[in-house]
Parts: C-alpha cells; structure tokens; sequence
C-alpha cells in the first residue's frame, strides 16, 4: 500500500523530564487514536531547559535514559511506528547527543541519530545560542526502514544544510524528518520556506513536528508543526499554538511521481572553479 497515515505531536516541554515524558505519552496516545501508522514527536521532547547546568542534573546516559523503555513500551502497545523527535542524553566525554530514537510497531528500537549542525547563532536583542559548548555534533547520516516507508531523519538546525537531504534522498528516503524547537524570529521568517524547499529540492515528504509557545524557561519557539509534500505543498500545518495533534494520509507513490517529473536528483554535477574547493 502506498498511503500512510501520519500524526505529528506538538509539545511545550518543560523543566521537568517526568513531566514532559507524561505529557508525551498522552498526546501520542492521541497521536495513535487518530489511526496514525507512524506518530511523531518534535526536538528535546523531555527537556527544555537553557540553563545548562540545570539540564545536565537530569541528564541520563541512553543506558540509563527512563523515557526510552516508557517509548518503546507504548509503541509496542499501540502498534505504530513513533520516532522521538529527540532527547539530549549524556556522552562519554562529558557533553550530551541531542539525539533521535526511532521505534518499530513492535517496540524495537530500529536506529538513532545524533543531530549534525550545532545551533550557534546570535539573533540579536540578546538571544543568542551556542549549542556546541555542550553537545557534541554528530557524524553519520540515517535513512531507515519503516511504516511501509524509508525514512531519512534529521533535526532542527539541520534543515539549512541542503546537502544533507540531497543524499538522504539519494539513499532512497522517502520522508525526510524534521523535528524542531525553532525559535520565533528564525520560525516567523524561514520555517516554512525551509522545509518545502527541502522538499521541493529532493521531491519528498517532509513531516516536522515542533516545540510551541513559551516554555517554562523563557524560551519561546514557533510551533506551526507541518507536513510538506513532494511538490512543496503544504499537506497539513498546525496553526494552532498550543500542544496538539497533527494528522493527514500521504501517498508514497507522489515521491515517485515527483522524482520523475524533475529528476533534479539525477542531475547533480561536481563542480570546480578558481575560487572554489573541490567538494568533500
């Protein structure tokens, strides 16, 4: 079959990891009702805290981390496809992974990925990021087999980097992830053109579920969870600023279609000149 039913999960997670764990289980459990095949959560789904410190007292190692054996539980129990958006958990040399978990229908755990593009960014008036000074960037890239689907996942600040999408696709993803906490300024201005040029580009569907509203850290992100398609029209967009649900069928058999009609994919070329490096 070449439909699939989608839910993405919006959150405002807070301080508190129990809480945001809780909070999570519910709304996949609304997720799961709507009969999704494969449910979504957006970035740092326990944790939003900016205050690193505070953060890493309730950080765990993946060992060690409560809320993957709570996940993998309730997508054996719901029988969906639930890919994490993300969880910041500890790393051997002392900084975190801001990492995605992806789940099978029978609770396995079928791959993780380390977001890539560290967020360092001042966007004036005092709000500035430095994800780098405590998380360490990832190096792989992840497509995997799912939901009657390949999935290519990613995370946030990611979505800039359009290489890397290119080559998810070309690894034969046809959803490509992008759970996010974009904040309002960069979300206002570049959330949706971001994500369906990532679609338009690679000629598949997007799903990026999100952080919304004002947390209980002060931070403030955008929201607008969407699901993007092939041809970069907006199948489904949460307008909506408070947690929720997002749902929608796609047909996996568009990816094709789209790849047909501009087989940009295939028409890749390595190009030098005087004033520039060979690519890596």
């Amino acid at each position: 079959m070449s439909q699939l039913d989608i839910a993405l999960v919006q959150m405002r997670s807070g301080i508190d990891p129990e809480a945001n764990i809780k909070d999570a289980i519910r709304l996949i459990r609304d997720a799961a009702a709507t009969g999704a095949q494969l449910v979504a959560t957006p970035e740092t789904t326990h944790l939003v805290q900016k205050n690193a410190a505070e953060a890493f007292k309730v950080l765990h190692a993946p060992e060690t981390e409560p809320a993957l054996p709570a996940f993998s539980a309730l997508a054996r129990e719901l029988g969906i496809t639930l890919l994490i958006g993300s969880l910041a958990v500890r790393t051997p040399d002392g900084r975190a992974a801001n990492r995605s978990f992806l789940f099978g229908p029978d609770g396995a755990l079928l791959a993780t990925y380390d977001k890539a593009h560290m967020f360092d960014v001042g966007l004036g008036k005092g709000e500035t990021y430095r994800e780098s000074d405590n998380y360490a960037p990832g190096d792989r890239l992840v497509v995997a087999d799912t939901a009657g689907a390949r999935l290519g996942l990613s995370i946030c600040y990611d979505v800039r980097f359009a290489y890397l999408y290119r080559r998810l696709a070309k690894a034969g993803a046809q959803i490509l992830t992008v759970p996010a906490a974009f904040t309002r300024p960069t979300g206002r201005a570049h959330w949706e053109v971001l994500l369906r040029a990532r679609a338009i580009e690679t000629g598949s569907y997007v799903i990026a579920p999100a952080q919304s509203g004002l947390h209980e850290d002060g931070r403030k992100t955008w929201g607008h969870s969407m699901i993007i398609g092939p041809w970069g029209e907006v199948v489904a967009v949460r307008k909506d600023a408070e947690p929720g649900v997002l749902s929608a069928r796609i047909d996996l058999d568009k990816v094709a279609e789209a790849r047909r009609r501009i087989p940009a994919l295939e028409h890749d070329r390595d190009l030098t000149g005087p004033d520039m490096p060979s690519p890596t």
